[in-house]
């Protein structure tokens, strides 16, 4: 209660009727007036000032209730006022949310970006929109079919917006499963609590096939003459407004394709297969926040071969080689050519044809080519060389729209017909010494051949056929002159072979003609003897080799050498010792010495004798040996004290004066790696004097 005045009061909507103010009056007045409510719903009580609701308040019907109020005296008269009296109905959580929709439907295509809608569901709450009774609330209550453990689609719970989910975008295929029904729920006070009014409804979804796939295989004719760009292909995102874009998956100067805002794929000029026969690039398709909304597409492009290239012959002159005793349909030799163009195609399909021959018979061509192969063969007789050395033909090439000439020779060659002939039979004989150098000329030889000259079939090979099994001799030939050059190849020995019978044959390595072959005329004899020459005798080894101790006694055989005279002469050893030699000659007989020790190093003669005209007369010839004599040590020399070092010090009273003794001993370190000192007289000294080792 209070006095009349400007008021605000707020009251829940719907309660029933209760009072809501009293004015109180204020003298001279006595009662109070009300004026401007039309409903009748807020009344005012006259003579007590009571304010109160006659009815039950509704926000969604009407939210504010104003009332002009005046107080009046006992004759009607306006005391106060009017003043207005507002009140506000405060909204209570009493309707549920509703769909603008009583069913739903929509269409996704396969492959869309997850999380992004392809359709909106929508509901109202009549309650205050300022107040928690209000915010909706939207989720996916149910799902059929759902076949997979995660939902396939998932919707905004603030804006009502169903998209695919990571699985369903992955999953969603129209050929597996093309209709699903979602039961959506929308709940007031933002679905926080349990109290919350919900309302559903069911949303029909069709799957349709994605409308981002890669094109076929892409076929362009090389060398078009249209006017480029020329489309080629399209694609289309699966989202409105995509932005498409190429990227190339091979690294080239300028990739010849384009793609358009609406997704039209153009080649930007001619292509040439012969420089490139395929293209692989890749097409995405972006939002306008330059993220991908599809994955890339893979697009192949085989450019299509046409007839532009002429066959090529491989060589600008091909040579064939003929021997003149080739029989008619033999295979000479193959003209080749190639074709750019793609392979295993009409285009590139090659034919032949002897255009020309020169000389030219009267008769008829010498010379047939096989029409797909490009084979030369011979038609005719055998060729003579003396006829013509050399054919010139011209050979067509073509190609379903080219020509090109191709220029072919044919040398004839000469047969093997004809065999060396030597200008000697026998070359009689040659006598040499055996201690003759290897590598000596001892004999030319000549023999001639009637085949052309420079080829295999007159190059001459000297061998020799019998007589010489150990290879003793060997013969080189002068390839320009046909000269052959008999040489000592291994040394002679008059001992073991005084005298050589030769036989020479002299062949082609060019095998000769059937029905031709070798004879005698392509033999040579001669004889070789060799000579003796006194040689000296000769050790059975260059060097001997023995160990021996210091202390071996006088008349110890220590090593015996052996030698053998090459003249065959029988040869006797004889071991002598050191203090005697038995005899100064021996007739017939190896002169060796067998010595004992001197110095590490020993000179062995041996000598065989040689008969001069008198008979009381020798000379010897002598050949050497070493003997190596390694002494293995003894211990036989007693340790000495060295006379470098001081024996003899002063000693001074107090003491503590010392001096080093050293010992040295000739024999070998083993003997003396440990000396071991002592005083002479240590009864008399050790009282006074000490030695002890230092090292």
């Amino acid at each position: 209660s209070g006095p009349l005045k400007e008021m605000n009061i707020s009251v829940q909507e719907g309660g029933g009727p209760r009072i809501l103010h009293q004015f109180i009056t204020e003298p001279p007045a006595v009662s109070f007036r009300a004026s401007g409510e039309k409903g009748g719903i807020l009344v005012i009580e006259p003579k007590t000032g009571i304010l109160y609701i006659n009815g039950s308040l509704d926000w969604e019907t009407k939210p504010v209730h104003k009332l002009q109020v005046e107080s009046l005296d006992k004759n009607g008269n306006i005391v106060k006022g009017p003043y207005t009296i507002t009140v506000y109905v405060e909204d209570i959580n009493d309707n549920p949310p509703e769909f603008d929709q009583k069913r739903y439907s929509g269409v996704v295509r396969q492959n869309s970006r997850p999380g992004k809608p392809f359709m909106y569901v929508h509901a109202t709450d009549r309650d205050d929109p300022t107040t928690p009774h209000a915010q909706l609330s939207y989720s996916i209550l149910h799902h059929f079919p759902n076949p997979y453990a995660e939902m396939l689609f998932q919707i905004d719970n603030v804006t009502g917006a169903i998209s695919p989910s990571r699985t369903g975008s992955y999953y969603l295929d129209p050929q597996k499963q093309d209709t699903f029904i979602l039961v959506v729920s929308v709940k007031d006070m933002a679905g926080m609590t349990a109290n919350a009014f919900t309302s559903s409804v069911d949303v029909n979804i069709v799957v349709m096939e994605s409308l981002w796939k890669a094109p076929p295989t892409i076929h362009i004719k090389e060398n078009s003459t249209q006017v480029h760009p020329v489309n080629i292909s399209k694609v289309q995102s699966n989202e409105p407004g995509a932005i498409y874009d190429i990227f190339e998956k091979e690294k080239l100067p300028r990739l010849p394709f384009s793609i358009s805002e609406n997704g039209d794929i153009y080649v930007t000029q001619p292509l040439d297969r012969e420089e490139k026969d395929t293209y692989t690039f890749f097409v995405v398709s972006k939002d306008n926040k330059g993220e991908l909304v599809d994955k890339p597409l893979q697009i192949h492009v085989i450019v299509e071969d046409i007839n532009d290239n002429p066959p090529v012959c491989q060589k600008d002159l091909t040579i064939v080689e003929v021997q003149e005793n080739e029989i008619a349909g033999s295979n000479i030799g193959t003209v080749s050519a190639t074709d750019m163009d793609k392979k295993d195609t009409l285009n590139s399909r090659l034919q032949f044809q002897i255009q020309s021959q020169e000389p030219e018979l009267p008769s008829k061509s010498l010379f047939y080519i096989q029409q797909d192969t490009g084979i030369l063969h011979l038609t005719g007789p055998s060729l003579n060389k003396r006829d013509s050395a050399k054919y010139f033909l011209k050979v067509l090439v073509s190609d379903p729209n080219f020509k090109t000439i191709c220029d072919v020779e044919v040398h004839v060659i000469d047969i093997n017909d004809q065999i060396p002939i030597f200008e000697k039979s026998d070359y009689d004989s040659v006598t040499v010494a055996e201690d003759i150098a290897k590598g000596t000329v001892i004999l030319e030889i000549q023999a001639t051949d009637g085949d052309e000259p420079a080829t295999g079939s007159s190059l001459i090979i000297y061998q020799m056929k019998e007589g010489d099994p150990n290879n003793t001799f060997i013969i080189e030939t002068d390839s320009e002159t046909n000269r052959g050059f008999v040489k000592i190849n291994k040394a002679l020995d008059f001992e073991s072979m005084p005298e050589y019978n030769l036989v020479i044959n002299a062949t082609n390595p060019e095998p000769l003609v059937p029905g031709v072959e070798y004879n005698s005329s392509s033999l040579t004899t001669f004889k070789v003897f060799v000579t003796n020459v006194d040689e000296a005798p000769v050790f059975w080894k260059p060097v001997y080799k023995t160990e021996v101790s210091e202390d071996i006694p006088v008349n110890t055989l220590v090593m015996t050498v052996e030698a053998y005279d090459p003249e065959g002469d029988s040869v006797r050893v004889s071991k002598i010792l050191l203090k005697e030699v038995r005899g100064k000659y021996a007739q017939y007989m190896a002169c060796e010495k067998i010595l004992f020790l001197q110095n590490s190093y020993l000179l062995v003669e041996a000598c065989a004798p040689i008969k001069t005209e008198m008979w009381e007369m020798w000379q010897a010839q002598k050949s050497k040996a070493y003997l190596i004599l390694q002494l293995r040590d003894v211990n036989d020399n007693r340790p000495q004290i060295a006379t470098d070092y001081p024996t003899f010090f002063c000693y001074p009273v107090s003491g503590g004066e010392r001096t080093l003794i050293q010992a040295t001993d000739a024999d070998e370190q083993f003997f003396y790696s440990k000396f071991t000192f002592s005083l002479a007289d240590e009864t008399n000294t050790r009282n006074n004097w000490e030695i002890s080792q230092l090292n």
